[in-house]
Parts: structure tokens; sequence; C-alpha cells
């Protein structure tokens, strides 16, 4: 995750360089320059929360993307499953990169974002956009609790706290725009968004070194409304394993490739 800004960096940010190193793919943009120049495919988060029609169109395109890589055209519900995902899973990790490394949470809502879907496939770029200064939740120990955006919590329960309603503050408005088009009901969004959190994190502790890490401070943070589900991690041997709370449909495509900790399986392995 790439952190450019033309300003010195906020505190929050520098969680990112460590996870670019070893996962150069995922991107975010902290320059300020950026701000009413946004093109070659950035959409404004306010923007895709106010026009059915903008989201219709970029469900249209992750569709015929999702053809041309699958051989398969997806059912549209699908579809914005998948464009939903490439945008979810780097936007958790933006707010829980510096939770888990360094114990400070970003504090803005989905208004102060715009993202960029690649071409090719993964996850999406993200900007983080606006002059004004970000406020973030930190401890009393943080060497920048005297930073004049910093919001100093007592303790690790509230930062947790902060960690979720933030992450919910997102996620929150995009379920409901996207609700016709992803056909499923408020329990299973955020049993996707338990998903999203849980699994980003992991997937980057792993890289970095930091999985028992993560995987205490995630068992400690979920379950807790609105998500709807617990981390869930289990042992495997020598490895650690989680079924995922949602099913992200991929299976519908490739019934004979299933993800690894499908809902699904896990089902149908109970009942036999």
């Amino acid at each position: 995750m790439t952190a450019r800004s033309a300003a010195p960096p906020v505190p929050w940010a520098t969680a990112y360089p460590a996870f670019t190193r070893v996962f150069p793919d995922l991107r975010v943009r902290l320059d300020r320059r950026l701000d009413g120049r946004l093109e070659h495919g950035w959409v404004p988060v306010r923007r895709l929360l106010g026009s059915p029609a903008l989201r219709a169109r970029l469900i249209t395109d992750e569709l015929r993307a999702a053809e041309r890589r699958y051989g398969r055209a997806p059912r549209p519900d699908v579809a914005a499953g998948f464009w939903l995902h490439r945008y979810a899973w780097p936007l958790c990790l933006l707010f829980t990169l510096p939770w888990l490394l360094q114990r400070r949470v970003p504090l803005f809502g989905p208004e102060r974002l715009a993202c960029r879907h690649q071409p090719r496939g993964g996850p999406a770029e993200l900007a983080v956009l606006g002059s004004g200064s970000t406020r973030f939740a930190c401890l009393p120990d943080d060497p920048s609790a005297g930073h004049p955006g910093a919001l100093v919590l007592p303790n690790q329960v509230t930062l947790d706290a902060a960690l979720r309603r933030t992450v919910a503050a997102q996620l929150g408005p995009l379920f409901a725009a996207f609700g016709p088009e992803l056909r499923r009901g408020p329990r299973t969004l955020w049993g996707l968004a338990t998903d999203e959190l849980v699994e980003g994190l992991w997937f980057a502790a792993r890289l970095l070194g930091e999985e028992a890490r993560a995987v205490a401070a995630l068992t400690g943070l979920l379950p807790a409304e609105p998500f709807a589900g617990a981390a869930s991690f289990r042992s495997d041997g020598p490895d650690l394993r989680r079924s995922r709370v949602s099913c992200c449909l991929f299976y519908t495509l490739r019934p004979d490739r299933p993800c690894a900790g499908c809902p699904r399986n896990c089902r149908q392995a109970r009942a036999n």
C-alpha cells in the first residue's frame, strides 16, 4: 500500500510502507493535489453513493471483465459482489493496518475517499481526498498523541470500538446503495463486512510476519455489532484456518474450484 503525499505524512499513514514492500499491488494516495482533477478511472465515493447510473455502469464493467477472465458472464448480483469486494478489501486495510501496527485509527467518512479499479483485476486503488487535516484515534502512550489531529482514547477497548465504528461508517452507506443490486439482506452484508475486515488484515499480517499478533487482535475485535460474525480462527495442524461468514458466490462461475474457507463447503461437511 503506497502512501504518496505532497505534504508531510499524517501519523497513521506511516503504517503502509512496510506492506508496500511485500504487496506492491495495493496503493493508497494521500496527495492533496489530486482533489478536483480525478480522472483516468477515479470515482469519488460520494458520487458513487448518489448515482444509481454510475453504480450500474461499474457493475456492467465488472461483469464484462469477469466474463473475459472466466469465460462466462456472472449474474449481475455476483458482478456487484465482485466489485464491492475489490473495494472493501483495501478499504478495510486502510484502517486495520495502522490499528494493528501502530494502534492508530484514521477518523474520516466515505466522502473523503475515491477509488479506481484496476482493469486487470485485483484490489482497487484508493485516494484520500480533502485538504483539511485528518483526525485519528490513538492511545495515551502514542508518540503522536500531541498531534493536532489526535483523538486520545483511554485504552485498547475504546480504540477497538473506534475502528469498528469507522469501518462500519464506511461500509454502511455502500451496502445501502448497492443493496438492490447485491440482492442480499443486511445480516449477509455485515457478514461480508466481517470477512473483508478479518481476511484482509490476516493476509497482510502473514506477509509481514505478524500473523499471531493479527489473529489475537482480530479475535478480540469481533464479534460486535454491526458485524455479523467472529474472526473464528481454528488450528489445522501447523496452520490456521477460518470459515467465511458470507459466500462470495465465485462458485457460480467455477463450481469445481471452491474458495478456501467457503461456508458452503463447511455446511456440506457438517451435513455429511
